[in-house]
């Protein structure tokens, strides 16, 4: 090719390329299908996910791997049973409902089924959000909570009784165990704790039981219900150790040995038992005065022993029911001492004489306030003989009165002569001046074991009588909420009518003994003092107690009514004459002799402090 082709050809080029440049006609757009449209869509999306997927996947993986980490350095080789889902398996009998929780093989809530609560709401004893129970292991330097593993179950029959087993599985034929065995009626589940394969990777040689427990307000009267909150622990050797009470805090060291320890209410309790003995730890109780939800908090720390475990004696079990002195009997060694019902003698009557004239009445009756006055005339029969004698005694005594007044008035200020020559007098007539006390002194333990056993009697709960619609909380027929000073304080800020009744009959009672005692002056008035100060006593107690009062001062009140008419006075003051005449010259006994010389040294004792 020469110059000028080589020429031609470059400025063809330049002008075909300016032309589809500048002048060409623009091409017409072809319509896509809906199909290509998808697939270019697709196709855009398909490069995003490419391009972005990495980073999400790494970031995920990076996060979870992190939180493996952390769970693994947490648990050790329990992590493997640290992840899982919460379920719920429900079980029941004829008196509770039990749900637990595959997470920590947990109760998370245990209905009393007979009962309710003093707003006629279902009881739950315990609740997740309320009660927390932990088991704790030391494992590769820390401490392990076998409470936060996930659980698989399995629930299954053995004769009436249904066992529900829960298995953290950690590796081939190695797992931690927690079995419970609820009968067919009855408060009392079974608890059993198995360690299979992982004794090598305890550290410790003993097993953490934790209990926290905020127990629910359940009765009429917080007040009252945290007076009769307790913690109680239970050995052998010292027997029931109680925390709480009126006590805002306490906090004491269990005993090795410890076989149960139980969070009593007034009427419901909650308790872990372990037959073999925890080898200690640490109880408290405390009450927080703004949450008036909560009795009362309470915390449990035990230890069980590592080889009890590992022997296979973790065989342990809880109660959740009523305070109820029949039940407690059937659930292990003395938990009927939860009950509280005083010290002896006034917990053997409790035991052995109202708890079963109660029970025996219950078969044939249903109304309490009718039991309550059976068991007064029963007591009373029986305390009879006993009354008839201080009667007499006490009509002896008055008999003698004008000898008496003459002595005092012959004696004046010398008290030493004047009681020396009553005590003659006695001598002489054949009066023993404190036979009349020997019988009130021998039914005290039975007025004071009404005083224990009332208001922890589970019997009365919600039982009304009258115008009382619950006979084992205070029967208010006019209350306020105004705060007054002095009278909220020791009165409170109601009115119960059983316990105004008692105190009038009270005042009747003792102006009927003033009529036949000897007693006089400021001793006389103090006799009316009481039953005042049991006016503001006993205005927040239990109902059936200030009812059982009342009744009972009224069947005295007519007990000695009907006495008074087979005492003849004329017929005592003659044989006290007989008497006289008959000891005139009779010898001073030894044991007046020993009291008369007694009076005589407090005499010269006196006298030398007044020379002095």
């Amino acid at each position: 090719m020469d110059r000028n082709q080589a020429i031609g050809l470059v400025l063809i080029s330049a002008l075909m390329i300016i032309y589809f440049q500048f002048f060409a006609p623009k091409p017409i757009p072809v319509e896509e299908t809906a199909s290509e449209k998808t697939e270019i869509i697709n196709s855009k999306e398909e490069d995003k996910t490419t391009q972005v997927a990495p980073l999400e996947v790494q970031q995920r993986f990076t996060n979870d791997s992190i939180v493996d980490k952390l769970t693994e350095q947490k648990f050790g080789i329990f992590s493997v049973a640290a992840k899982g889902d919460e379920e719920e398996v429900t079980i029941e009998n004829e008196n509770i409902e039990i749900v637990f929780n595959t997470l920590g093989a947990n109760i998370d809530n245990i209905q009393l089924k007979d009962f309710k609560t003093y707003d006629q709401n279902p009881l739950i004893v315990s609740e997740k959000d309320r009660s927390k129970i932990s088991l704790s292991i030391r494992h590769a330097g820390r401490d392990v909570n076998l409470k936060e593993l996930y659980y698989t179950t399995e629930t299954t029959k053995k004769s009436d009784t249904t066992i529900v087993t829960f298995t953290a599985n950690v590796g081939d034929f190695q797992n931690v165990k927690q079995i419970y065995s609820i009968p067919p009626t009855g408060y009392k589940i079974g608890y059993d704790v198995e360690f299979n394969g992982i004794s090598q990777f305890i550290d410790s040689d003993q097993v953490k039981f934790l209990w926290d427990n905020n127990l629910k307000m359940q009765e009429r009267d917080i007040k009252i219900s945290r007076q009769n909150a307790f913690l109680n622990r239970y050995t052998p050797d010292d027997g029931v150790d109680k925390l709480g009470g009126r006590s805002d805090f306490e906090e004491e060291a269990a005993s090795p040995n410890t076989k149960w320890v139980a969070m009593r209410q007034k009427f419901f309790t909650s308790a872990i038992i372990n037959e073999k003995g925890f080898s200690g730890g640490n109880t408290s109780t405390s009450i927080d005065e703004q949450d008036t939800s909560t009795v009362r908090s309470m915390h449990v720390a035990l230890n069980i022993p590592t080889s009890q475990i590992n022997g296979g004696e973790g065989n342990f079990s809880f109660y959740f029911g009523p305070n109820n002195y029949e039940i407690y009997q059937t659930v292990t060694e003395d938990f009927e001492d939860n009950l509280g019902l005083g010290w002896p003698p006034m917990k053997w009557v409790n035991k052995y004489v109202i708890i079963k004239l109660f029970h025996f009445f219950e078969r044939f009756i249903d109304s309490y306030g009718i039991i309550i006055m059976l068991i007064v005339i029963v007591i009373k029969l029986a305390l009879s003989p006993l009354s008839y004698k201080s009667y007499v005694s006490m009509a002896k005594t008055k008999v003698l009165k004008p000898e008496i007044d003459a002595m005092k008035e012959k004696y004046g200020d010398d008290q030493q002569k004047f009681q020396q020559e009553q005590m003659k007098l006695f001598s002489q007539v054949g009066v023993n001046p404190i036979s009349g006390c020997i019988p009130m002194v021998l039914q005290m333990p039975i007025l004071l074991a009404m005083f224990y056993f009332f208001p922890v009697s589970i019997e009365l709960r919600q039982q009304s009588f009258l115008w009382a619609t619950d006979l084992s909380t205070y029967d208010s027929v006019f209350s306020w909420t105004t705060q007054i000073p002095l009278i909220s304080s020791f009165y409170g800020n109601h009115i119960s009518l059983f316990t105004l009744l008692m105190t009038a009959s009270t005042i009747l009672y003792t102006w009927s003994n003033n009529q036949v005692s000897s007693v006089q002056g400021p001793m006389k008035t103090v006799s009316y003092m009481m039953p005042i100060m049991f006016l503001f006593v006993l205005n927040s107690f239990s109902s059936g107690l200030t009812f059982y009062y009342f009744v009972s001062n009224i069947v005295t009140f007519g007990q000695q009514a009907l006495i008074r008419k087979f005492v003849d006075e004329d017929k005592i003051k003659a044989i006290l004459e007989e008497n006289k005449k008959k000891n005139a010259n009779k010898k001073t006994s030894k044991f007046q002799q020993r009291l008369q010389d007694a009076m005589k040294a407090s005499k010269d004792t006196q006298d030398q402090k007044k020379k002095k």
